[in-house]
């Protein structure tokens, strides 16, 4: 009879596809702006993803994937050969601790302004539906939202093709794979949800030509990685960057059900209520999702240790990411496994600071005991 104690669910290893993972803890993709202007990964995000690497995989922060997907400042790029060589140092950084990492692949649509593009070219979405927020950060200072333009039709295929170029130059880069950033009210969202897209043609109105535009990405992105190197997030339940659509029931769970053909390596939700929640019905929840995605579940968002290990512990999740609480822990999963106490939270003011500040500086629970 074996006597010896199990070890938590959360820290127990599990094989998402070919890749091993140590621990069942995610470090969730996270807007951290220390790439600078040029967009190109440095030194000093090779050492801040290093800090934390003790996850079981690694999602890095959302990455644009054009200079049109641009939207938020010193945010970092995969759409040049140079950015690409720079990443190398990300992921062999990472690498060395023996832990996954995977790109995520992002597009900012109407969650943009015009200063971040050439000639003052105004954001691209869907539909042209305004963001209702009251303002946003650009190059120039804060400024109001603006009216983006919608895509003309014969653009979507040269934006599917960004999608496609990016996942190759991360590869390039020696990623483990992809994570598709659909969530969060970017341009992805935009397409899936009615709130944002008014399109008449075929990638507008039902729900079959609303995830036509996700669809083609994958696909995409599939001539290049293996389906179980390649991922997808969403956020259902989300208000983030004006989301919420009445229909959100219908859309998020037949876009999960057309996800499940693929093989995919996992389904990234919001499940948690962090980021707001639109109040338009219930809380959609893993349970909704385990009905119709049979592959590798992530849940993220405002979970606590406690809430992790028993979503696992109960089969809703196989794998719970963490942000937050990663930025002011760099050693959070060997805290988590000696239930040690957690430095607090950092404050919004330090996470965009553009240098190490709030950003490699934070103790681990060794060097604050010294």
């Amino acid at each position: 009879m074996n006597t010896q104690t199990a070890l938590p669910a959360l820290m127990s290893s599990f094989k998402l596809g070919d890749l091993p993972l140590k621990n069942r803890v995610v470090m969730a993709p996270m807007t951290r702006a220390r790439a600078g202007v040029a967009r190109v990964p440095n030194t000093l995000m090779a050492e801040y993803y290093a800090q934390r690497a003790g996850a079981g995989l690694i999602i890095t922060e959302a990455t644009v994937i054009s200079t049109q997907a641009n939207g938020w400042q010193n945010t970092p790029g995969i759409y040049t050969q140079e950015q690409s060589e720079a990443w190398k140092q990300v992921v062999d950084a990472v690498h060395a601790q023996a832990t996954p990492i995977f790109l995520q692949l992002w597009h900012c649509g109407r969650a943009s302004h015009s200063s971040f593009h050439e000639n003052g070219q105004l954001p691209v979405a869907p539909s042209a539906i305004k963001l209702n927020g009251e303002y946003i950060h650009t190059p120039i200072g804060k400024q109001p939202y603006e009216t983006p333009r919608a895509l003309e039709t014969e653009e979507i295929p040269l934006v599917v093709e960004d999608y496609r170029r990016a996942s190759e130059l991360a590869k390039l880069a020696g990623f483990d794979g992809v994570e598709i950033h659909g969530a969060n009210g970017y341009l992805i969202d935009e397409f899936l949800q009615t709130k944002t897209n008014h399109r008449t043609d075929q990638w507008g109105g039902s729900l079959e030509n609303r995830f036509r535009f996700l669809k083609e990405i994958v696909e995409a992105i599939l001539t290049v990685w293996p389906p179980h190197r390649v991922a997808v997030r969403l956020s259902p339940n989300g208000v983030y960057n004006d989301m919420g659509s009445e229909d959100y029931r219908e859309t998020f769970l037949y876009v999960a059900g057309q996800l499940n053909t693929y093989g995919l390596s996992y389904l990234h939700l919001l499940d948690g209520l962090g980021f707001g929640f639109h109040e338009l019905g219930t809380p959609m929840t893993l349970a909704d999702f385990r009905e119709v995605f049979t592959g590798p579940l992530m849940g993220n968002c405002g979970y606590t240790q406690q809430e992790a290990e028993d979503a696992i512990a109960s089969g809703l999740a196989d794998l719970i990411a963490f942000g937050r609480p990663f930025i002011s822990n760099p050693d959070l999963v060997q805290r988590f496994a000696h239930n040690l106490p957690l430095n607090p939270l950092a404050e919004m003011k330090d996470w965009y600071s553009f240098g190490a500040e709030g950003y490699t500086d934070f103790p681990t629970y060794q060097q604050s005991r010294s």
